[in-house]
This record gives structure tokens, sequence and C-alpha cells, in this order.
């Protein structure tokens, strides 16, 4: 997120085209990549009880797997984004936006195959409790990141006038993007045959495709990649529909949308924690630990979303002052993130529902209820808001017009989501309760059966 966040910066300090330019390829570039990197994440819960029970050998197969689901998941994405004109014709872009995000595109789709491995690494770092590993790659990525824009978007000129290499603008970001990409996953495989807790798996790769361990990894994370999917389109769709609004809508939308991320990025991180530990609870038959762990994690992201809320709508003028010069785009940003710092907190619930679900195998129903929340509610809400009541003149109107009323409905469907996805995660603990008390009646036998019923019950769930 912090690479987002980069670019979005240093577009804007070339111009507005640039930095809608770039908001528009990031979207599109988005849409793809998390619903392909969505069903890698299935991975994550699947080895996570695997590593509660003991079982590391299984890690094993399952990374190698998980592996050859990345490759071929690669082909359709970097065919997708490589494919530009489809995704321009639809948004609708003005000529001079259009022309610097088809050079973005083409840049990132180079990089895709290394995002998609990378998240194998991800997944496998997580669910055996070793997140700092893939932090320290990261932040390692962002460190290049500041030079490699700086080179590529303003370019390089020797003393005598000759061009090293040329300005790209706001593609340069992407050809930036898809270099930091491949570096990550360089040191990702560093880190898995260097690493002493990596090389205790024994993962070895090529392994022969195992039909069984796939269709696994398919069936949970196809409605995981869908989840995704359905969520990023939701505020993909609003920059491709904004789009045609000009570029300082466009460019207000970016900055209030890459500010939403990147504070999700704190429930985010907690839920993918929370979901660790209740997968290995479950792994390590303790289904009371599981919902224990579930509770703190809810309430940690409760309190700390209070916050970041409180920040983001007491400082929204100087964080916007800070991602812009553009006194237009300024004024119509600011409106937004105070709109982010409203739903902020029921986007900290939702996601850590959701991520605790997914521990316990249940991926299906929340695909349904973001498909229901976000695209319902949230896109379908936001289109009425903004181009059926805004297009009147009346104080209304005027107040949902464009940006806002997507806005608007985007903080409605968290809302409905939030509270559909805690009574679904509610119902999953109600049920695990009586294999709870049978553990803790006495002897390793009735753990074994309390285990039994929480991992039976899960499976059927996940079907």
């Amino acid at each position: 997120m912090l690479n987002g966040v980069i670019d979005t910066m240093m577009a804007g300090r070339l111009s507005a085209v640039d930095v809608a330019a770039v908001g528009l390829g990031a979207s599109i570039y988005i849409t793809v990549y998390v619903g392909l990197m969505g069903v890698l994440l299935a991975l994550a819960p699947i080895a996570a009880q695997h590593w509660g029970a003991g079982r590391p050998e299984r890690i094993a197969e399952a990374t190698g797997q998980a592996i050859w689901l990345a490759l071929a998941l690669a082909v359709p994405g970097c065919i997708a984004l490589g494919w530009t004109e489809p995704w321009l014709a639809f948004a609708q872009a003005p000529d001079e936006v259009a022309g610097v995000a088809r050079g973005y595109l083409l840049a990132v789709a180079a990089g895709l195959p290394a995002a998609l491995l990378f998240r194998v690494f991800y997944a496998l770092s997580n669910a055996i409790a070793r997140p700092r590993t893939v932090m320290a790659i990261n932040l390692a990525g962002v460190a290049l990141k500041l030079p490699l824009n700086a080179l590529f978007m303003h370019g390089w000129q020797t003393e005598a006038g000759q061009v090293l290499v040329p300005a790209l603008g706001g593609a340069g970001a992407g050809v930036a993007t898809a270099i930091v990409l491949w570096l990550s996953l360089l040191l990702s495989l560093v880190a898995l045959y260097a690493m002493p807790i990596y090389r205790s798996l024994r993962i070895r790769w090529p392994i022969r495709p195992d039909t069984a361990q796939l269709r696994e990894l398919l069936q949970l994370g196809l409605p995981i990649g869908g989840a995704y999917l359905v969520e990023v389109t939701s505020f993909a769709f609003m920059a491709l529909f904004l789009a045609r609004l000009g570029a300082t809508v466009a460019a207000s939308h970016q900055i209030a949308a890459n500010l939403a991320a990147l504070a999700y990025m704190v429930p985010l991180a907690l839920a993918n924690a929370t979901s660790t530990m209740v997968a290995q609870s479950i792994g390590a038959g303790r289904p009371d630990r599981a919902r224990a762990y579930g509770r703190h994690g809810l309430r940690l992201a409760i309190g700390i979303a209070c916050a970041i809320s409180a920040a983001l709508w007491f400082g929204r003028e100087g964080i916007v002052g800070a991602y812009t010069t553009d006194a237009a785009v300024a004024a119509a940003a600011a409106p937004l993130v105070a709109l982010v710092a409203a739903f902020h907190l029921f986007d900290a619930i939702q996601a850590t529902a959701t991520f605790v679900l997914r521990a316990h195998r249940i991926t299906t129903l929340p695909m349904l209820v973001y498909l229901v929340c976000l695209w319902g509610v949230g896109l379908g809400g936001g289109w009425w808001l903004a181009f059926g009541v805004g297009a009147g003149d009346s104080q209304l109107g005027q107040a949902v017009a464009g940006a806002r009323g997507f806005w608007i409905a985007a903080g409605a469907s968290l809302m409905a989501a939030s509270v559909l996805l805690a009574l679904i995660l509610r119902s999953v603990w109600r049920e695990c309760e009586p294999a709870s008390r049978i553990q803790t009646g006495g002897g390793s036998a009735s753990a074994a059966a309390g285990a039994a019923v929480s991992i039976d019950s899960t499976r059927k769930r996940s079907r």
C-alpha cells in the first residue's frame, strides 16, 4: 500500500492527468491481481491448521501445489492486463489519461507472475506465524520504489543532454512496480532456502501436480478470490465510472481511495494475525482457544479503528495537502476523506470477521455477503446517488453528486456487511461451544472429540 501512496504522491506532483492515469491503471491492476491473489490465500488456513496439528510435511505438499496454481493463474492475469483497450474503452477516460494508463498497465502485467508467486510465500509465512520475513521484504521493496519511481517517471539525462532513461511520467510508476515485484520474489526465494524455519519444512519444487490438493485449494480459494474481487471491484468500478467526470474528480477519488486502502492495512494486519492463531488453534484441537483469539482480535480491531477514524477526521486537511498541490483536487478530496473516516470502523469489523471465518474454512458465505452488500448497496446505490439523485438541482442532489454519492453508498454497504458477517461469526462460535465444553470436561480423548466436532462442522459449512 505504501507503493500506492508513493505513486499517487509523486504523480500528483507531475499533473492531474498523471495522477488520474495512475489511479485508473492501479484500479484495473488491483482488480485483476487481487482476485487471483485471493485464490492463493487458501494456502494460509490449510497450512496453519497443519502447523497447529504438527504436520509440517503436509505444509510442504500444499505449498508446492500452490506454486502450480500461481503459475496457472498468471497466464489469464497477464492477458487481462496486457489487453488494455476494453478497460480504457469502458472507463471512457480522456485520451491523455488513457495514454499514460496504457503504459502503466503493460508494465505491471510484466510483474504479475512475480506478485502471485510472492503471495504463496506470504500465505506460507503467515500460516507458520512468521510475518516478519514478509515485512522485511516489503520494506526493502518500498525503499527501492522511491528511487526507481524517480528514475522512470522523470528520466535520466547526462550533463551533455544524452537521454539514458526516458521520462515516462505516470507510466514510469508501473515500470518501477514491476521491478520491485521481481526483486521481492527473489528475496523470498533466498529466505525460503536460507532461513532455518523454512528449511525445516523441506519445500521442494517442482513436484507433481496433485489433483486432490489442487481441488482443496480451489474449493477454499475461489470464494476467497471472489470475495476479494467483489470488494476491490466495488471501489475499482467507482474509479472507472468517475473517470468520465474529468481529471479533477478522478484525482480526488484516487486520493480518498488510496487513503482508505492505507488505513485498511491496520485491521487487515490484525485480521491476518487473528486468522493465523484461530486456524492453528483449530488444528491443535482447541476450539475454545480459537474462539477466544477471534473475540480478542475483533475487540482490538474495533479499538484501533476508532483511533484511526478520529485521526483521519481531524487531520483530513493536512493529509490531503500532503497528496496534492492542486487546489481544486484538494477541495474535492477533503469531503471524501471525511467519509473515509466515518466508515473505517465498519471496514475493520467486516475484515476481522471475514478472516476468522476463513480460519474455520468458511469462505462461501462471506463472498455472498460481499456480493449483495458491496455490489448491490455500494456500487448500485452509488450509481443511483451520483448519477440519479445527483443529476438534479436540489440541495440533496448537490450533496450526493459525483464522487460523494459513491462514497456515501460505500459506507452504507460496509455497515451492512459488518453486521451480517458478525451474525454469521456468532453462529459459528455458538456451534463450537459444545465441542469446547466436551474438551474442558477432561482428558485427551475428549479434546480429540471436540476437535473432530469443530473440524467436521467447518468442513460441512465450507462445502
